[in-house]
C-alpha cells in the first residue's frame, strides 16, 4: 500500500498509540451539562450474523463522544457513570434518552438528580410508526392483503407521515381523498390528528402548560373511540410525560448524539467493519472524542 505496510501493522500501531494517548489525556473529559446517550449497531457477528450493539455516551452540548461501550443494557451504563467521580455526575443537569427503559433505569440509580430528557425526534418517529400500523392494519382489514399500488391507504402512507404544515392546499385533499376511499371507520384519520397533536407538543412555550397539555393527551389517546394502537401510544406518553415535558425546560435533544453515531459509522465504513470491540472503541474515540493530539509526541505506546 501507499505506506509500505499492511493493514495489521498500521492497525497495531493506531491502536497503540491511540491507547496511550487517550489514557494520557486527562482532561478530555470535562464537565458536562448535558449528557445523551444512544445505541449504534457495533457489528453482526458469527453464523447467524447476530446483531452486537454499543452505546455513545455523548456531551449533547458541546457535540463531544465521551466514550463507547459494549452492549446496550442499564447495567453497563451504571458501571460506566459509577466509574466517573461524585462531582462530575453530580454536575450534569439534564439526561437526555429516547424512550427507552433501561437508559431510563440507569439515570434513575446513577443521576437521580440529572432532569431527564425524552429526544423529541423519537417520541414523534413513535407516533409516525403507530400511525403506519394502524393504516397497515385497516388496508389488510378492509381489503384482506398487503397495500398494492392501487390501494387508497397504500398511497396515502407518504403523506400521513408528512408534517402537516408541509402539505400544501393540492395534498392535503389528495390526503382526505384517499382517507375517503380507504378508511371506512375513520381509524386512520384519528391516528393521523394524533400524530399531528403529538407533534404539537413542542409548540408549546410555557413549560408548566405544556406538561399539562402532555398528561391530558396521555389521557384523551388512551379513549375507547382510538384505534389499539393509538391507545398504546397514549399509555406510553402518560408513562414518559415527565421527560416529554422536561424538554421545554431544558431545550436539549438527542441530535448531537445522532450527529456522532453517524461519524461512528463513517469510521466503519472506511475499515470496513470491525470484528473486535477495543479497535472500534479506540478508532470512534479518536475520530470523534477530540483528543489533545498535541500530546501524541510526548506518549509511550505499550
Amino acid at each position: 500500500g501507499e505506506l509500505g505496510a499492511d493493514w495489521h501493522a498500521i492497525n497495531d500501531a493506531v491502536m497503540a498509540y491511540g491507547e496511550a494517548l487517550l489514557e494520557a489525556d486527562a482532561g478530555r473529559v470535562g464537565a458536562v451539562e448535558a449528557l445523551g446517550v444512544d445505541e449504534v449497531l457495533f457489528a453482526r457477528l458469527g453464523p447467524w450474523r447476530t446483531q452486537s450493539w454499543s452505546t455513545s455516551i455523548v456531551d449533547v452540548a458541546t457535540g463531544q463522544l465521551l466514550d463507547v461501550i459494549e452492549g446496550r443494557s442499564s447495567a453497563g451504563l451504571c458501571a460506566w457513570l459509577a466509574a466517573m467521580p461524585d462531582t462530575w455526575r453530580d454536575a450534569i443537569a439534564w439526561a437526555v434518552l429516547d424512550l427507552s427503559g433501561p437508559w431510563r433505569l440507569a439515570f434513575d440509580t446513577m443521576l437521580p438528580a440529572a432532569g431527564q430528557v425524552a429526544d423529541p425526534f423519537h417520541l414523534i418517529k413513535l407516533a409516525n410508526q403507530r400511525l403506519d400500523e394502524v393504516r397497515r392494519r385497516v388496508q389488510n382489514d378492509t381489503l384482506g392483503h398487503r397495500g398494492r399500488k392501487d390501494d387508497p391507504l397504500y398511497r396515502s402512507r407518504r403523506l400521513l407521515t408528512k408534517a402537516d404544515e408541509r402539505l400544501d392546499d393540492r395534498g392535503r385533499t389528495r390526503l382526505l381523498g384517499l382517507l375517503d376511499a380507504g378508511d371506512p371507520r375513520g381509524e386512520v384519520r384519528t391516528a393521523w390528528h394524533a400524530k399531528e397533536t403529538v407533534r404539537g407538543i413542542y409548540d408549546i412555550d410555557d413549560p408548566d402548560l405544556a406538561h399539562e397539555f402532555v398528561v391530558r393527551l396521555g389521557h384523551d389517546l388512551q379513549d375507547d373511540s382510538c384505534p389499539p394502537e393509538i391507545r398504546q401510544l397514549g399509555r406510553t406518553i402518560l408513562r414518559w410525560s415527565d421527560p416529554i415535558a422536561a424538554w421545554h425546560h431544558a431545550r436539549v435533544t438527542n441530535g448531537p448524539t445522532e450527529a456522532i453515531n453517524n461519524l461512528i459509522k463513517r469510521v466503519k465504513r472506511v475499515a470496513f467493519g470491525f470484528r473486535r470491540f477495543a479497535h472500534y472503541r479506540i478508532r470512534a474515540l479518536l475520530y470523534a472524542g477530540r483528543p489533545n493530539w498535541d500530546l501524541l509526541a510526548t506518549v509511550t505506546p505499550r
